[in-house]
């Protein structure tokens, strides 16, 4: 069922008898420009009211499908109106959104249609007559066209993966661009021709919003290249598609551009001077590609233990193996790299082996291991490495680390695409590498969390410990202030758990006044009414920022588990539009209209510290080192 609401519109005139039946019986659909004449001149006289009963006794005869035809309902339409022999009466919802969205613009509710439901091919075919063309146009009636067409456009190219493939959906464009149905009359060139330029107009759209996602799809491909083809045939017989034919190529030619940097020579070598370039001046890309995709290799130095490094997904294990030498302080020559699969066997890495496939999975669990095949480092035995800990973290400057922290974090949110958290929710196993930025930042909320119980733990002394608490509820407060809210829940989550909490005698040492700090900050975490605390104050916070992602897909989950994807075999468009409404969040935050900014130049030591944590998985070593520093009594 698609279900809207728009103006009423006169009924139609005799001359429309034939389609006059089928529309009584279905319901009230926007007539073409010519018809909406017809229909003025025909309802001063009696002829119009003749054809509205003709049409009522139609509907009597006429029986229609459920669910291979659309039902449009006036939102404002008084039920008695729809209460007649043969018609049914289609009950109207709104979402809260769109009634938000009417008040905000002083509009009345029956300007705004609202798409519950329909078939994939109805709402694709209702999406395209309702586009707007005439840019230049600034009457009332474009101007309710742009409120309606806008909206429903976006609500259908971010979900449209839900209930159709992207092979229909080529398929689908192709044959309303080649389409010359229901044109009939003088107009009829009028009409095709605005027909080819909806389809063209939502072309430009799609592959504008999608980027990346579309370029790798090979049905895409095969779509534009046909796509184009037919637009030159056409220019012919409609000149004025000009403008669309240069749009359209222009978008080719970045696609050509795209593939003949992916299969260049110098891919590599590229890649690894953009991503120095973004690091020095602090400027993230939109979308990362294939060759410049990052990932954060987890290396164990120890059976429990790994260091977070962040690189390429094109890494080697000679590369990667320096920058751990590095790390650890090391003989490179005293190190090598094992790869352990998932049956247990152990392999040796060689140096120009590739770590990642191009599906971004790693050949196994890396380990770093001196020749001998003995640990590098052990989490209870006392070592340089693990002495300098405490003093290194301590020196660093409490802003300076929020700041580090929040640009790592940042340059990984800005790159993810509204369309990764619909992949991530629906087609989760099958994503194909398109949540790569998403998963990256997720992975990286959770090793923070550890990081800093592996901090607190891993710091013999009790004063030390006192200190270095005392630097994460100030780290934690900084992110907070730097609108990083991801880093926020992960640090007050981090002291929050167990093995860190139970330290007594390290938090009784903590000062009262940052105590009440933790405190406040603690408040802002807590889940009760569906996070009542944190969604006011995220609410009220400036754009650009980062949103606690988790509660973000919680949120997304909800929603698609709680309600149907289809109802009585109609798309629930109605669905898919809180969905949208969701993800929409991540374009929301990741503006900057106000020139906010959110990287800042940080400290080199900082900076090369945070690239490189040293973090403990593994809860039971976690708890046997809480224990250790103050034995349960």
């Amino acid at each position: 069922m698609l279900r809207m609401g728009t103006r009423p519109r006169p009924p139609p005139d005799l001359r429309q008898r034939e389609e006059g039946r089928l529309l009584a019986a279905v319901a009230l659909v926007e007539q073409e420009e010519d018809e909406e004449e017809d229909s003025e001149e025909g309802s001063s006289g009696s002829g119009g009211s003749d054809s509205a009963s003709w049409a009522e006794e139609g509907a009597k005869a006429t029986k229609v499908p459920t669910f291979d035809v659309p039902y449009f309902r006036y939102i404002d339409e008084e039920e008695s109106e729809g209460e007649g022999d043969g018609q049914e009466v289609w009950s109207s919802s709104r979402s809260l959104s769109s009634i938000e969205d009417d008040s905000s613009s002083d509009s009345v509710v029956s300007d705004r249609y609202v798409v519950v439901s329909g078939t994939p091919e109805k709402i694709l075919e209702h999406l395209l007559s309702v586009l707007r063309l005439d840019n230049h146009r600034d009457d009332q009636e474009s101007t309710q066209q742009t409120k309606e067409s806008e909206p429903l456009l976006d609500d259908f190219l971010l979900t449209y993966l839900v209930f159709m493939s992207t092979s229909d959906l080529c398929q689908a464009l192709l044959g309303h661009y080649c389409s010359r149905r229901h044109h009939q009359g003088k107009d009829k060139g009028k009409e095709v021709l605005d027909r080819k330029r909806q389809v063209l107009h939502l072309v430009t759209q799609w592959t504008t919003l999608y980027r990346d996602f579309l370029r790798e799809d090979e049905h895409v491909k095969l779509f534009m290249k046909t796509l184009y083809r037919f637009l030159l045939d056409d220019l012919y017989e409609y000149p004025t598609l000009e403008k669309e034919q240069k749009d359209l190529q222009k978008l080719l030619r970045l696609h050509r551009r795209h593939t003949a940097e992916e299969y260049s020579p110098h891919r590599k070598s590229k890649a690894l001077s953009h991503q120095l370039s973004l690091k020095e001046n602090g400027l993230p890309s939109r979308r990362t590609q294939r060759e410049t995709r990052e990932v954060l290799c987890h290396v164990y130095v120890s059976m429990d233990s790994y260091l977070s490094v962040r690189s390429l997904a094109s890494v080697v294990a000679q590369g990667l193996l320096q920058e751990v030498a590095e790390r650890l302080d090391v003989p490179l020559e005293e190190l090598v790299l094992l790869a352990v699969t998932y049956p247990g066997e152990k392999l040796l890495l060689k140096p120009q082996d590739r770590l990642y496939s191009d599906s971004l999975t790693a050949v196994g669990r890396l380990h770093v291991c001196r020749k001998d095949l003995s640990e590098v480092m052990n989490p209870f035995t006392d070592n340089a490495e693990l002495q300098q800990r405490s003093a290194r973290m301590l020196s660093m400057n409490t802003w300076d680390v929020a700041v580090t922290l929040t640009n790592f974090d940042w340059s990984v949110f800005n790159s993810i695409h509204e369309q990764e958290l619909v992949y991530f929710t629906f087609s989760r196993h099958a994503s194909g590498g398109h949540t790569v930025a998403l998963e990256l930042l997720l992975q990286r909320c959770n090793e923070v969390q550890l990081w800093v119980m592996t901090e607190v733990l891993m710091c013999p002394t009790l004063c030390n410990r006192v200190q270095l608490i005392k630097k994460f509820i100030k780290i934690a407060a900084h992110c907070k202030a730097q609108r990083n809210l991801n880093s926020f829940f992960a640090i007050v989550m981090g002291l929050n758990t167990a093995a860190v909490s139970r330290l007594s005698q390290t938090w009784e040492k903590v000062p009262g006044k940052l105590k009440k700090v933790f405190l406040e900050l603690e408040m802002l975490t807590d889940p009760s009414l569906n996070h009542k605390a944190y969604r006011d104050t995220f609410r009220k916070t400036k754009t650009p920022k980062i949103p606690f992602l988790p509660l973000l897909l919680k949120d997304i989950t909800f929603i698609h588990e709680g309600n149907k994807t289809f109802l009585e075999n109609l798309v629930n468009f109605e669905k898919l539009h809180m969905i949208a409404d969701t993800v929409r969040l991540i374009r929301h935050c990741q503006e900057d209209h106000m020139g906010n900014g959110m990287p800042q130049k940080s400290s080199p030591e900082v900076q090369a510290y945070v690239d490189y944590l040293h973090i403990i998985d593994n809860q039971q070593t976690l708890f046997e080192l809480s224990h250790r520093l103050e034995p349960r009594v």
